[in-house]
């Protein structure tokens, strides 16, 4: 039986990440801060009889991953598959974001990242094979306020994973990077709106998450994306998932750094009205 060690799965893609893998017949090593609010996944598991072990792990901790990740080899020997999911989101303008909120998203969401990838790789290294898929976004690819620390965080995320991608073919270990359009998880709800912000884009943003997620795409949609990765035997290294994500990440490439600038630089009824023209969506407030 294959093994996958899977972070965040206490809720959203990571939580049924674990379900996916494990109703199809992986040993699943589901990790969390709080095992104690897995009351969820729990039921789950002892409802289905599935292969699921949790264990606590906080990935913003050096200490924690070593010893639960040695605890893994220690128990079970091999760990065949790593999926990076674990992830926090502050938003806010570059000016009023706090600079703690800046470092915490870090942590999480890339250093966290380089942690679990250096506990595993040597293991998978030394047999020669392995697949490591760290969740991204297309915010990896696209910058506008008020997501501008997640956007610095997946921007660096994107950028490791093409180093680590090439360093670690030669040993026949697979690399890929997840990139996620809206997806209807707790962390997509949360972009509330700001009335205090001083930034109009901070404002305004947050109704184009509230309009998307009318027609939601599940965290499940992803989870069966990176599934179908860890049991096939795809070299691709970035993939798009959800029906917004090529959408959006065209709509980036079609312009240039000034353009974008720009688009995302108008008043309020320029942008809504772009917002109207280029996705058929109505985002105004009081509609």
């Amino acid at each position: 039986m294959k093994s996958v060690l899977i972070t965040g799965t206490s809720k959203g893609i990571g939580f049924e990440t674990v379900l996916t893998f494990a109703r199809g017949g992986y040993k699943v090593f589901a990790t969390m801060r709080n095992p104690e609010a897995a009351a969820s996944l729990k039921k789950h598991i002892s409802d289905e009889s599935l292969s699921v072990i949790i264990y606590k792990m906080d990935v913003d901790s050096d200490e924690s991953v070593k010893h639960c990740i040695e605890t893994i080899f220690k128990e079970h020997g091999t760990i065949d598959v790593l999926v990076n999911n674990a992830g926090i989101e502050r938003h806010g303008s570059v000016e009023e974001l706090p600079m703690a909120d800046f470092k915490a998203i870090m942590e999480t969401n890339y250093f966290g990242v380089i942690r679990c990838i250096q506990a595993v790789l040597p293991q998978m290294r030394e047999n020669k094979k392995g697949c490591i898929i760290n969740v991204g976004s297309v915010a990896g690819k696209i910058s506008n306020t008020p997501l501008s620390a997640y956007s610095a965080s997946k921007f660096a995320l994107e950028a490791l994973t093409e180093s680590l991608a090439q360093e670690v073919k030669p040993f026949n270990i697979r690399v890929s990077l997840m990139q996620p359009g809206i997806i209807d998880t707790k962390m997509a709800q949360d972009i509330s709106v700001d009335s205090n912000s001083k930034y109009p884009q901070v404002l305004r943003f947050g109704a184009l998450f509230e309009e998307s997620l009318k027609q939601p795409t599940p965290p499940s949609f992803v989870a069966d994306a990176i599934f179908e990765i860890a049991k096939g035997d795809t070299w691709q290294l970035k993939h798009p998932v959800g029906p917004s994500a090529l959408p959006f990440l065209g709509w980036r490439a079609s312009m240039t750094d000034e353009q974008w600038v720009d688009w995302n630089a108008q008043t309020d009824e320029e942008w809504y009205n772009a917002v109207e023209t280029t996705f058929g969506m109505n985002v105004r407030r009081g509609k």
